[in-house]
């Protein structure tokens, strides 16, 4: 990992959990870096001589019949292709990697605000996007990160603002139906977070008339809905509140205007250590695992991040373990219980 992008004042970061700074942050995030022109990752859907249309045909039935969504990718490969081809054949300047990524879930994808000026962005999901730009561009800050909001993470892939997304994003079946995923490279689950003054206890009856915050577009928005349909979250519970980034869930909880905020666990806990009145409540009560997303029809590119995560994970030195020491390991619960299982690959890819 880079010095340059090492944490710098973070000891001081106990202020962070201020309103007024949580609120500078929501800003930010409605912030898009600017934008580079498309040039369309190519592919095709016919059979080739190393398997992959059988592959492809595979992550259709695989979409349709889904039931282990982070199981639903392709075996890792060097191999170039017509989605790499296209990254790399963006001239001058604009011969990045185009990332999208969040700017304001502290630790995952952040600026630090004791850096001063403009601050880069860094992280655990920006360790990893680096990593990837090294591979496919042999150089670790050829990549243009640009802030999208939650629920515009598949629209902008599928609208070629993007070559991919690492900004904590879940794989799951509904997803599928729309971009391709890696490989997970993180384990997480949904998580209540309310100010430890609350009665709320978790995921349980005391979430009975509260009104709860989610991010739009989110994982923990659409398991609230199915879960308040099916019996298992209280009926009176108020799912209304709905925001375009989880910080801003965070502000709301701050201004009282909700009484708990349901995300990732991995949220949870850097939305808890920029605030300390606020603190998880109960266990996590899914089971969820982070994936880069990216097109479709990018084969190629899906297959060369995968052997990159692989890599990654390897890395004693400067892989994942590195970069969860470096950001994570205050809040986390331990290395272990984050790392995803060894990978599974679809069958014939």
């Amino acid at each position: 990992m880079r010095a340059g992008r090492m944490r710098t004042g973070l000891k001081g970061w106990g202020g962070v959990g201020t309103m007024a700074f949580a609120c500078v942050l929501a800003v930010l995030a409605a912030l898009l870096l600017p934008m580079v022109p498309w040039h369309g990752t190519g592919g095709g859907g016919g059979a080739d001589d190393d398997g992959h249309g059988v592959a492809r045909g595979n992550q259709a039935r695989a979409a349709r019949e889904c039931t282990d969504p982070e199981k639903q990718t392709l075996a890792p490969s060097g191999d170039d292709g017509p989605a790499i081809d296209a990254i790399r054949a963006r001239a001058g300047e604009k011969r990045k990697l185009v990332v999208g990524v969040d700017q304001n879930s502290y630790r995952w994808g952040y600026r630090d605000p004791n850096s001063g000026g403009d601050a880069e962005l860094e992280g655990f999901d920006i360790d990893l996007a680096h990593r990837i730009a090294k591979d496919l561009l042999g150089d670790e800050d050829a990549v243009q990160f640009k802030a999208i909001p939650t629920d515009q993470r598949i629209p902008a892939i599928q609208d070629g603002r993007v070559d991919m997304v690492v900004r904590t994003m879940t794989i799951n079946c509904d997803r599928l139906e729309d971009v391709a995923f890696s490989a997970p490279y993180f384990r997480t689950g949904q998580q209540v977070l309310a100010p430890k003054s609350s009665k709320i206890t978790g995921y349980d009856g005391t979430l009975s008339g509260k009104e709860i915050c989610t991010a739009a577009g989110s994982t923990a928005l659409s398991t609230l809905e199915q879960d308040q349909k099916d019996g298992r979250l209280a009926a009176d519970a108020d799912l209304r509140t709905t925001v375009p980034n989880q910080l801003d869930c965070l502000v709301r909880l701050q201004l009282g205007e909700v009484d708990a905020v349901v995300t990732d666990g991995a949220l949870a806990a850097s939305q808890a250590a920029q605030d300390p009145t606020v603190e998880l409540k109960g266990d996590a009560f899914t089971t969820e695992y982070y994936g880069v997303a990216m097109k479709k029809d990018a084969d190629d590119l899906v297959r060369r991040v995968n052997r990159v995560l692989e890599e990654w994970r390897a890395d004693r030195a400067g892989g994942w373990q590195h970069s969860y020491e470096e950001w994570l390991s205050e809040t986390m619960g331990g290395a272990a219980k984050s790392l995803p299982p060894t990978p599974r690959y679809l069958r014939g890819s």
